[in-house]
Order: structure tokens, then C-alpha cells, then sequence
């Protein structure tokens, strides 16, 4: 079998069918790229055929190009890459182009066939690009279906002529927010934006009836019409003008020139609005395969989404463990994790128990998810009847005993030993024996939490992020005794609630706030050293992190830092690492400098808590230095104070795979996504000069940038870590 098949009518249409065998949504290979040329070939040749008709044998139509082909497509170009990428994408163009004129005379525009897309459901990517190049486009009147070009999420843009027919289409600024922001809408919407053209009952028989009855005016696409002007202006047009200026310090604001592509896009875009149409198509494919030679788009590819799906998908699932899907979940703690956790139990469908010490306060936690669902409501997103169906699976209570029949228990009390070791006993003496009990802390090591457990085997951390609903990664740890089925649960419970699940071993912070800690305390030491907070905020940000150290010590509060940092004091004792940074924290705890929650911290607040600024008292405690650092240094201190904790936690077995490594950081804490993570950046500097940089480093700045041993082994042998541990391999 093959993607497309064809089958020709009495009547003269031609319906082409994309159905990838053996995969639940098409996604474009090379291979089926030949294929669909043709059968495009063979329609047009063809005098009985009076019309072409794409469609799929799917529910939807396609969800792009399959990724695993685009993340090889530089070292499957040749000795020479960039060429054979151009000259790959170039054949793309081709076909499509071929599609879009359908044999017709390009001078007189006449003797073309029409060719209609009918797409059933979701079409992005290039199973949208495919579309747009056809005559006209029918969508199913399906509002689960999701229409657009999503390809910046994942370091690239729309390549294959997406990019150049959409802002013909639509004009520039208009066609903004699909591809600067890959927005992905409905049917109906992408009909109001002018995406698609109809959106009706039955889209294959709708796009025969239009085939049929097509006149040649009607496949004349407007650029290839004589006095075609872009809608908005050109930019050599006072009104394109403004766009284009407009829309550069957009990119700028939003990305920092962090992000490649999404300046790759945008020049595409510029250059290509002042050639004509098939010489725009050139520009996109270079500026197309100038992305696609960047390290930085193969990382994301990588990292965004094969290694993400592939987590998804159970990829570290301790193998011969029969599915261990939750149905029933007992939530200890009504506060703001515990009332999260239950909310996206609920939406999964779990019957859920939220426990707290009194009615009142678990009542305000189940409050909460009315609260999230009222918000939906005002936005059409939910309705009354959806949120009551989602209150009656949560029960709200203080007695334990409704927690008999729970297999999943997950704690979320107060960040205390003893508090959580008195309720483990509790619950244990109620629970079923089989019942996995996880604690959602995120700091305290689970194998001393597992000591208040007759059943180590099945105690695990489940580490949630703040706001539960909005995070998109759960941290999954496992104790020196937690057993492989307390594993496969916790993870096909991530599956449930759809967020992407890492797996570690048991360590202090495990391994995002192990990862995180440092560079918030790099950013800290900083300030001590007179280097001013804007331009410690503003490196990061320039790095690709969507808010830098100081901001987001405020966001998070500045008595957890203290907190957090007697904690750890205590228990390393003499080993633990004095900074004059924990004294900085230590003394804004004192002045009740909280951070954002106290509307006084690094910054100033308004009574709404709008920041106002940053605060000026840091600089009266701590001067302006008269000298200040190469913006380089901060920014490599920044980045460094986390890499290397990332390498020490592989170095250490606390991190298995690396490929959670960099999904999780991403994930997590927003770690520069252009890099691919943490792993994947020191790949792209190389394991040689990231070895001498840390020296560098430490010879300036101290003893924590050393170079880990790991790393320097790598560097002398020339190694890179995706070369070294592929996705099976354990940590060295």
C-alpha cells in the first residue's frame, strides 16, 4: 500500500486519498511526495478527468510532515547539505506549484483542470500547505478539527509554501498571528480569517459539485492574476511599510533574537513580497533550508517533539506491568497544588477525593475547579453542564475513610517531614494494599519520605508545577525502594491528565529544581557583586528564557528561597555551599520583601500588583559596581550555573535518559527552548569548548563552575552527549 491512492468516476472526477497505512493521523514522507506527483500527473494527462478532489481516508486530513524524515533531512542531504536541502525543498515547491496551475497555459491562465481539497478534520502543516495550493479548500463543519501552521513551535516555519501563500492571501499582518504564533483555529474560524474557503456538511461531495462545475477563471490564484496587490500593502507600500517595521520589533520584543526562525520568517516574508510569486518561493526555500542547517531547529525537532511524544508514549515505562490507569484518586491537601491536582484528575475523568483537615477547607478546594470552570464559561469554552458534571466526580471532605477504594493516593501537604510522615501512616491504615501512595514535594527526598511507609515499594514522588492546569510537565520520582508497578502507575497517570512525564532517581531538589536553584542564586550573587538586576533579567531573556532570575525569584516568592535554603543548610551541615546570596535573601525575608504575593520584592507593585519597576533599595544596600561584567560572562553564568548541574545529575544516575533531561527543562522552567535543552546546547558548543569555558569560569567566579568529570572525559574524547547515550542508554 501506499499514502495516496486514486480512483477516477463516469462523471470525470479524480479523488486523490491520503491514508497512511498503519498510522492514525497522514503525515507527509518523501517517499509519498513522489507518489502524490504522480498521480497529479496521471490526473491532469488524463482527458477523461475533468477534476482533481484531494481528501484523506482518516478522520482528519494530515498533521504535517513527519518530523522524524524533517530532523534528518540535513544529514540525509549529501557531502554538500545545504544544497541538497534547497534543492529538496525546491522539488516540493515544485509539485505544489504544479497543483496550484494544474496544467493551464501560464501565459493565457487557460486549460487547467480544477483541483478542491476536502479536508474531514485537523489539517496543519503541510497538510495545510498541500491545501493552499489547491483551487479551493472545504472543511467538514467539525469544531474539534484544528486548521493552521504550527511549524514555529518546533524552531521552523512553514517551508513549503505555506509561509509565501499565506501572506499573499491574506496579507502580512493578518497572517501574523498563524504564522508567528503557529494559532491553530477551527474550521469555522479559519473561514472567517480567509484561510479556507467553505466550511460545509460533506466536503468531498461539496468539492466534486465545486470540480464540476469550476470555470478557468475560478483556478486563477490572485497573485498569478494581472495587477495583483498584497493585501495590506507591500512593504515598499506606506501602509506595508508600517507592517513590516511594525512586525520586526514585534519579533524582536517577543524572541530577544534568540529564536532563528522566527527572523528567518520574517525575512522570508519581506524579501519575498517584492519579487514575483514563484521567485518568493526561492526565498522561503533558502531562508527555509538556512533554518534547517541552524543546530538550533534539528534540537527543538528533537527535543519538542519526537523525544516529547516519544515520553508520552511510555518510552522509560518499566516493560511486563499491565496497565495501571487511575480510577479512582484521593488528593491529601486543598490547598493550591492539591486543588489543581484534583481539578486535572477530574477533567480526566477520575473519580477524585480531596482530603483536608476541615470541610471549609476542602470545600475552597474544590472551589477552585467552579472557579476555573466559571472562566470557561464567560469565554465559550465550557458550559454550566460540563462544569457540574466535573464538580460531581470531586468529593470534598475530611474524612480519610473516603479514601477506601483508591488506587492512587497523592499527598500535597504542608513541605514538613513529620507532617507528611503522620499522614502516610494515616492513610496507609485505610487505604487498600495495593493503593500507590505518591508525595507531590518538591524538594524533600522520597526515600526518607518512604521510611514512614509498611509499603516502600509502592511510595514514589509525583512532582507537580505550578499552576497544575497550565504546566505542562509532571516529575516522577523514584525512591531507592519504589517498585517498577508504582512507576508504570504514576506514569500512566500522567498519560490520563495528557501532560509529558520525566522519570529520576531520588536526590536532594531531584532534577528541575536541582537545575533551577542555580540560576536563580547565580542571578542573586550577582546583585551582591554590583551587577544591576536589569541587566542580569535582560541576558536571560536574551538567552531564550521567558523571564530572567530576578523576576522569577519574585514570581515564586522570596521566603521559599529562604526556606529552602535553611533546609538545605541543615541537612548538608558543613558541606553546604555559603553564598552571599542566601544573606541578601535572608535579609529581604527580614524587611518583608516577599516577592509579587507581598506586592514588594526585587521590584516595586502597584496596589493591583502591576510591576513598577525594580526596587532602588538594592542598590543602596548593594552599589553599583564601578566596572561592570561583559554581558557574555553573565550570560554564560546563567547558563552554565544549570548545565552543569543538569551533567552532574547524569554523572550521578539521578537523570537515566537524556532525552528527559532536555524535555524536562524546557518543560519545566522554560530553559531556552532554541537550544533543545540543556544537554542538547552543550552539544551544539561542543563537549572541547564547553571543557575550557567552565575553566574559564571557575578561575574567575568559583569553584562551582567546575568542569565535571563527565564532561571532560567527553571533551578529550570528542564526544557529544546525544552521540554518547542514545535514547536506551543509562547515565554514565
Amino acid at each position: 500500500m501506499t499514502d495516496f491512492t486514486m480512483s477516477k468516476d463516469a462523471e470525470g472526477v479524480a479523488t486523490i486519498t491520503w491514508d497512511c497505512p498503519g498510522k492514525s493521523m497522514n503525515v507527509m514522507s518523501g517517499e509519498a511526495l513522489i507518489v502524490l506527483s504522480d498521480l497529479i500527473d496521471d490526473a491532469l494527462a488524463d482527458a477523461a478527468v475533468k477534476g482533481i478532489v484531494i481528501t484523506s481516508g482518516k478522520k482528519d486530513f494530515a498533521g504535517g510532515m513527519d518530523l522524524n524524515v524533517l530532523a534528518k533531512m540535513k544529514e540525509d542531504a549529501g557531502d554538500e547539505p545545504a544544497r541538497g536541502l534547497f534543492e529538496g525543498i525546491m522539488q516540493m515547491h515544485g509539485l505544489l506549484r504544479k497543483i496550484e496551475l494544474a496544467g493551464m497555459d501560464f501565459k493565457t491562465k487557460k486549460g487547467g483542470k480544477p483541483i478542491a481539497a476536502a479536508l474531514p478534520g485537523t489539517a496543519v502543516g503541510i497538510g495545510l500547505e498541500l491545501p493552499l495550493a489547491t483551487h479551493r479548500i472545504f472543511a467538514a463543519d467539525n469544531p474539534k478539527a484544528k486548521i493552521g501552521l504550527p511549524e514555529i513551535m518546533v524552531g521552523i516555519f512553514p517551508g513549503a509554501g505555506g509561509t509565501t501563500r499565506l501572506v499573499r492571501k491574506m496579507g502580512a499582518m493578518a497572517a501574523s498571528p498563524f504564522l508567528l504564533q503557529g494559532q491553530l483555529v477551527n474550521p469555522k474560524k479559519a473561514k472567517g480569517a480567509g484561510i479556507i474557503d467553505e466550511v460545509v456538511e460533506d466536503p468531498i461531495a461539496a468539492a466534486r459539485e465545486w470540480v464540476l462545475n469550476a470555470k478557468e477563471t475560478d483556478l486563477v490564484k490572485p497573485w498569478d492574476a494581472k495587477g495583483y496587490k498584497m493585501p495590506g500593502g507591500a512593504p515598499y507600500h506606506p501602509m506595508g511599510f508600517q507592517t513590516f517595521v511594525g512586525a520586526s520589533a514585534m519579533v524582536n520584543a517577543n524572541t530577544n533574537a534568540a529564536f532563528p526562525a522566527p527572523k528567518a520568517l520574517l525575512s522570508a516574508v519581506y524579501e519575498g513580497a517584492m519579487v514575483p510569486f514563484d521567485t518568493a518561493l526561492k526565498i522561503e526555500a533558502r531562508w527555509f533550508t538556512h533554518i534547517l542547517m541552524n543546530p538550533s531547529s534539528a534540537a527543538m525537532i528533537r527535543s519538542l517533539f519526537l523525544n516529547k511524544e516519544a515520553l508520552e508514549k511510555g518510552a522509560v515505562r518499566p516493560q511486563g506491568i499491565p496497565d495501571q490507569s487511575v480510577k479512582k484518586i484521593g488528593v491529601l491537601g486543598a490547598g493550591m497544588m492539591g486543588a489543581g491536582i484534583a481539578l486535572v484528575s477530574a477533567q480526566a475523568g477520575m473519580e477524585v477525593v480531596l482530603i483536608d483537615r476541615d470541610q471549609e477547607a476542602a470545600d475552597r478546594g474544590k472551589a477552585y475547579t467552579a472557579g476555573y470552570m466559571d472562566k470557561g464559561i464567560k469565554r465559550g469554552k465550557a458550559t454550566p453542564e460540563k462544569k457540574e458534571a466535573l464538580l460531581s466526580l470531586i468529593t470534598a471532605t475530611p474524612d480519610l475513610d473516603a479514601l477506601k477504594g483508591c488506587d492512587l493516593i497523592i499527598e500535597a501537604v504542608f513541605e514538613d517531614p513529620g507532617v507528611k510522615a503522620e499522614m502516610t501512616k494515616k492513610v496507609e491504615a485505610i487505604i487498600p494494599e495495593d493503593c500507590i501512595f505518591a508525595s507531590n514535594t518538591s524538594t524533600l527526598p522520597i526515600t526518607g519520605l518512604a521510611k514512614a511507609s509498611v509499603r516502600p515499594e509502592q511510595f514514589i514522588g509525583i512532582h507537580f508545577f505550578s499552576p497544575v492546569e497550565k504546566m505542562l510537565l509532571v516529575e516522577i520520582i523514584k525512591g531507592k525502594e519504589t517498585g517498577d508497578r508504582a512507576v508504570a502507575k504514576a506514569l500512566d497517570y500522567v498519560r490520563q491528565i495528557r501532560k509529558t512525564p520525566i522519570v529520576v532517581n531520588d536526590a536532594r531538589f531531584f532534577y528541575c529544581n536541582r537545575c533551577i536553584i542555580p540560576y536563580v542564586n547565580e542571578g542573586a550573587r550577582m546583585i551582591t557583586e554590583g551587577v544591576p538586576m536589569a541587566m542580569i533579567d535582560h541576558a536571560a531573556q536574551q538567552l531564550g528564557f521567558p523571564v530572567g532570575p530576578i523576576q522569577l525569584t519574585d514570581e515564586t516568592s522570596i521566603d521559599l528561597g529562604a526556606k529552602i535554603a535553611r533546609a538545605t543548610k541543615a541537612a548538608m551541615g558543613n558541606a553546604y555551599p555559603e553564598s552571599p546570596a542566601d544573606d541578601m535573601i535572608f535579609w529581604m525575608e527580614g524587611l518583608g520583601r516577599l516577592g509579587r504575593k507581598s506586592k514588594a520584592g526585587f521590584f516595586d507593585y502597584d496596589e493591583a500588583g502591576k510591576r513598577l519597576g525594580y526596587w532602588q533599595g538594592m542598590t543602596d544596600q548593594y552599589p553599583l559596581a564601578d566596572e561592570l561584567p561583559a554581558l557574555q560572562d553573565v550570560k554564560d553564568r546563567l547558563m552554565f550555573a544549570q548545565v552543569l548541574e543538569a551533567v552532574r545529575a547524569l554523572e550521578e544516575g539521578v537523570v537515566e535518559d537524556i532525552r528527559e533531561g532536555d524535555v524536562g527543562a524546557i518543560l519545566a522552567w522554560g530553559f531556552a527552548p532554541w537550544t533543545g535543552g540543556p544537554y542538547s546546547w552543550l552539544d551544539m558548543l561542543g563537549a572541547e569548548y564547553a571543557a575550557e569555558r567552565c575553566d574559564e569560569l571557575e578561575a574567575a567566579y568559583g569553584e562551582r563552575f567546575k568542569c565535571p568529570a563527565l564532561l571532560r572525559e567527553m571533551a578529550e574524547k570528542g564526544q557529544s552527549f546525544y552521540g554518547r547515550f542514545n535514547p536506551e542508554a543509562k547515565a554514565a
